[in-house]
């Protein structure tokens, strides 16, 4: 076949009710689509953002017909895995000649049960996407067998090949900056509106890939080899003021899952100081409570260069829990932390998990009452979901404890699984509790609406209209 045209798709799905109301950008096919049109600038790419263009799946399906591109591509975590079966699903529809093309973490775990289950997909790029998908399409140009092509899954002849895994990519400087000016169009749809308002445009940028701890929960480490990969600082700064000054994103989500303090604190403080998008941006980033509690002079730094935000997986009170999930961190940890972001009018961001099998309602109080005790401004607490690619799903699946298959639901709001004395209902309104006992308080709602942090007013604000302990209640 002859590739001439690529279809990125961001598929028609629902929102994570529990942030409200909210549009991120598409990161991922923007980074995939740049760094095809740099290297195969011959082929026409287009990126289609059905939420931005509150397009239904009709509308797709219009789309793809008279767009008619010889690939569509899609690319989604566990809970947005039959939507982008789906838009391959319709993609096949409109012509079987179309090659449908799935990456992302989820599918990347589990290529063998989703070309089983879902036959309208024809390849599945796993791990890293870049080379892959570079390769693939010249392989596919040039007629040549693709179980060359490393890094992907298919069908052949009823089999099921996997070919062997790509290596990571060592330079991540080497790649482009995401594609945001084949969706200018709709850029400024963007938004965050809980956590900046519905007018401070939003967008997302990556600093590095991947984490070197191994919390058993989590997906990222795995799917990443295991490895921390950065890019240079300058290239950081450099980004962030191209966001700023191009596209005027404000509220930029820095969406690596350790920041480093360490490493990287130092270094972007000296490169965003001198830069005139510090006095614009407000940087959102993600952090360790360790890295946070040990750092508290580069933590003051970036507040002055625009870091107004910081979330941190607190994760629990218990040591125990601790432990199972090879966290690395304690209790004081967190303490510390959420004082020193506080302290330094960063927006402190906690999350919690629960619904362990040593979960009982005892411990729940008690991490309901820790993560009061803590004064974070705010809390998500989530429930414990088995992700394919986790050591937890490998023993969950392996003892029986999952009871919900429906993948719709791996959205850390939906019980999952019950506990050793809780039943996944009693789970579900475990974790109702948990935000009625946050977010319940008539008094810390006043305080939190008329806070002189404007974030939190904005936040608080936000959660009353969205009525989110209402939609926790719905789901008991």
């Amino acid at each position: 076949m002859k590739v001439s045209k690529i279809l990125f798709v961001e598929p028609p799905k629902n929102y994570w009710f529990v942030m409200g109301e909210y549009l991120p950008p598409p990161t991922s096919l923007l980074i995939l689509a740049a760094y095809i049109e740099r290297e195969l600038p011959d082929i026409e790419i287009a990126i289609l953002d059905c939420q931005a263009e509150r397009m239904d799946w009709a509308g797709l399906e219009k789309y793809i017909e008279s767009y008619s591109p010889s690939i569509v591509l899609s690319s989604g975590f566990t809970s947005t895995a039959y939507p982008c079966a789906r838009t391959s699903e319709i993609a096949k529809k409109v012509s079987e000649d179309i090659v449908t093309i799935i990456g992302g973490i989820h599918f990347s775990f589990v290529p063998e049960e989703s070309l089983i289950d879902f036959p309208e997909i024809d390849i599945i790029v796993r791990g890293e996407g870049e080379l892959t998908l570079v390769e693939l399409i010249k392989t596919l140009n040039n007629g040549k067998n693709i179980a060359q092509v490393k890094g992907i899954s298919f069908r052949h002849k009823e089999k099921i090949i996997h070919t062997p895994p790509r290596p990571l990519i060592k330079n991540l400087d080497s790649l482009p900056y995401p594609a945001y000016h084949l969706i200018e169009d709709y850029i400024k749809h963007y938004h965050f509106t809980m956590m900046a308002g519905r007018n401070t445009r939003y967008m997302i940028l990556e600093g590095a890939r991947g984490c070197d701890h191994r919390c058993t929960f989590c997906t990222q480490w795995k799917h990443w080899d295991g490895v921390w990969r950065t890019k240079s600082v300058k290239r950081i700064a450099d980004e962030i003021e191209h966001l700023n000054e191009t596209y005027g994103g404000v509220f930029l989500w820095l969406t690596d899952d350790h920041f480093k303090y360490n490493l990287r604190g130092k270094e972007l403080y000296k490169e965003l100081k001198h830069r005139k998008c510090k006095e614009e941006i407000m940087l959102f980033l993600q952090a360790r409570t360790d890295d946070v509690a040990k750092n508290p002079e580069l933590v003051s730094k970036l507040r002055d260069v625009g870091n107004y935000w910081v979330m941190c997986g607190v994760e629990t009170d218990s040591t125990a829990t601790l432990q199972e999930f090879k966290k690395g961190s304690s209790a004081q940890d967190a303490y510390t932390a959420m004082k020193l972001l506080n302290d330094n009018d960063i927006f402190s961001h906690a999350m919690f998990v629960i619904g362990t099998r040593r979960d009982t309602v005892e411990s729940i109080e008690r991490l309901k009452q820790f993560s009061i005790d803590i004064e974070s401004d705010f809390v998500i607490y989530t429930a414990l979901t088995p992700f394919p690619g986790t050591v937890y799903h490998e023993t969950a699946k392996k003892n029986g404890w999952i009871e919900d298959t429906n993948y719709a639901n791996y959205d850390m709001a939906h019980a999952i699984m019950p506990t050793e004395t809780l039943t996944r209902k009693e789970v579900q309104q475990e974790l109702w509790k948990c935000y009625h006992a946050f977010y319940g308080s008539y008094m810390k709602n006043i305080a939190g609406i008329f806070s002189k942090n404007k974030l939190k007013r904005t936040l608080y604000r936000h959660m009353a209209g969205q009525h989110v302990l209402k939609k926790f209640r719905g789901l008991i």
